[in-house]
């Protein structure tokens, strides 16, 4: 089938997926319903998505992993980046290990080579499905974010202990002193390479805008090469590409504060963005989806493989597995974030020990996904000598069957472990953050008081300056008022200001529907229709971030 039409057709069924999953009277995850709609393209419609992981790798990969990188709290990474290495990097040599052995041992016919491969390819986890997943009873803000941070490290070590894996079945030989300066090239060259884009790309284009000004629709086609320029420089030093990604993503926050895009650059660009990960993360679950009844259909093949009397001694391996990828992770919670992660930071708060539900949660939060996915279909078909690749479509199998039931098992469990979960917070940061309103709305207000002043004078009309000046003052001294007062007070300037606000997104819908009116009569033409239009969308954008950000 052509690729146009596989993508569109990819396209199609994440649109359906959407309105499916509001639709129907049970709530169910979306990447679940996703995976059901690639099962009925190749079931009943047919449909073969083939699946080249190369392919896969460059126009999946870096786009989402540099917009989990750009999108994730730079200051929550940093406060709790004890905790991310630790899983990110520690809990993936221990499932490397500790699973290694184990699917030797639950399945002889697996090589230990092997066996390690498909332990480091199931060592990554998929925050987006996790997610998904919570999103009716969200997992607490903090453990989010730890797990997001994982994620983003423990891709690129995951990766990198697969490679060395299936490298040593391929040499037959293996050397842990090789290993680990493979993992910290791959790493470290990465992290620069990844930094080095975003950078050089992001003052560069600052030069530029200075001189021609900038144009958003630009600025949006920029931010969407990077990842893959960053991405593609990495893979071509034999560094790690997933990382350098990542890395790219991290800075462009910074990037951003020294190049100052303006707000239509930076409400376009979160618009496209949004849409990119939508589509990338439900083709994804979708193509997952369609590869499983070729897998289902090549079962007795396997069985007959590895020497096994019943093809259904399969889903029974996929369970093993998964039940021991959640208690390796679950112990390596309990033992190594005992003290770290569960506990409030402050030195004079009494450590709390850590609640099971919550350790619980965190380790059925290891979803696996995409990354695994990508990964295992990497496994080359022959070996040097012209051999085929041992258990390869065995290894394929269970990779499949993990992620399907893991999140099958998160569907189910998480949503009941997380309602009502409370978490140790991070620092209190309200203060900081009523502090710099204040400090803003402040500094409004001198602005405005310095541009009537100057425009006094200079002789200009100092009665519509300073009419305009009311007004607008008199918004920005209500915010000041909003965040002193106290009690009582506060609360009723609280209502006011949810009323006002209410009120506004009101009357913005009156004036569409005006516009509306206008245009369908024909008294007002297309141009001024969509100016028009754009004006109040970008002024509803703006109170509805607004009103959410002061909902948290």
């Amino acid at each position: 089938m052509h690729t146009i039409t596989i993508v569109l057709i990819l396209l199609v069924t994440v649109v359906a997926s959407g309105f499916a999953a509001r639709l129907l009277p049970v709530k169910l995850p979306l990447p679940l319903i996703q995976i059901l709609g690639g099962i009925v393209l190749s079931g009943l419609f047919d449909v073969n998505i083939p699946l080249n992981p190369d392919v896969f790798f460059l126009l999946f990969i870096p786009p989402l992993l540099f917009l989990d990188g750009w999108r994730i709290p730079k200051g929550a990474f940093v406060r709790d980046l004890h905790p991310i290495l630790t899983l990110a990097i520690g809990l993936v040599v221990f499932t490397v290990v500790g699973m290694g052995f184990f699917i030797h041992w639950l399945i002889p016919a697996v090589p230990m080579a092997v066996a390690f491969a498909l332990a480091a390819i199931l060592s990554p986890t998929d925050p987006v499905a996790v997610s998904a997943i919570a999103s009716s009873n969200p997992i607490p803000s903090r453990l989010m974010h730890i797990l997001e941070g994982e994620s983003l490290l423990n891709d690129a070590s995951g990766l990198v202990c697969f490679r060395v894996a299936v490298a040593a079945v391929i040499t037959g030989g293996f050397s842990l002193a090789e290993a680990s300066l493979s993992f910290l090239q791959a790493a470290a060259g990465g992290l620069l390479i990844g930094l080095a884009v975003a950078w050089g790309i992001g003052l560069l284009n600052k030069w530029l805008v200075t001189r021609v000004g900038e144009e958003p629709g630009l600025q949006i086609l920029i931010s969407l090469l990077i990842p893959f320029a960053a991405y593609i420089a990495a893979e071509h030093v034999h560094s790690s590409g997933i990382l350098a990604a990542a890395a790219a993503g991290m800075s462009m926050h910074y990037v951003d504060l020294v190049g100052r895009p303006l707000a239509a650059t930076r409400t376009q660009r979160d618009a496209v963005w949004d849409t990119m990960q939508m589509a990338l993360n439900g083709a994804i679950f979708v193509m997952l989806g369609a590869q499983l009844k070729r897998t289902l259909d090549s079962m007795p093949a396997i069985a007959r493989e590895i020497h096994i009397a019943s093809d259904w001694q399969l889903p029974l391996y996929v369970a093993a597995i998964t039940a021991a990828l959640v208690l390796l992770r679950f112990f390596w919670v309990w033992a190594s974030l005992k003290l770290t992660l569960f506990t409030r930071r402050p030195s004079d708060v009494e450590r709390q020990k850590p609640p099971f539900r919550l350790m619980l949660v965190t380790a059925l939060a290891g979803v696996r996904g995409a990354i695994t996915l990508a990964g295992i279909l990497t496994i080359p078909l022959l070996l040097p000598d012209g051999s085929v690749f041992p258990a390869r479509n065995l290894v394929i199998f269970l990779a499949m069957g993990v992620i399907l039931l893991s999140l099958l098992t998160a569907s189910a469990a998480l949503p009941l472990l997380t309602r009502g979960l409370t978490f140790a917070p991070q620092e209190q940061t309200v203060d900081a953050e009523n502090h710099a309103s204040r400090a803003a709305a402040e500094a409004a207000i001198h602005r405005i008081e310095q541009i009537v002043a100057d425009a006094a004078n200079q002789g200009a009309d100092h009665d519509s300056h300073a009419e305009a000046a009311v007004r607008v003052l008199d918004i920005y001294r209500r915010r000041l008022d909003y965040g002193q007062s106290n009690g009582d007070e506060a609360v009723r300037l609280k209502q006011l200001a949810a009323t006002e606000r209410r009120l506004l997104l009101e009357a913005l819908n009156a004036e569409r529907d005006e516009l509306h009116r206008l245009r369908v009569a024909r008294q007002l033409d297309d141009m001024h229709y969509e100016k028009l239009l754009r004006e109040l969308d970008l002024l509803e954008a703006a109170f509805t971030r607004s009103r959410n950000s002061k909902s948290h």
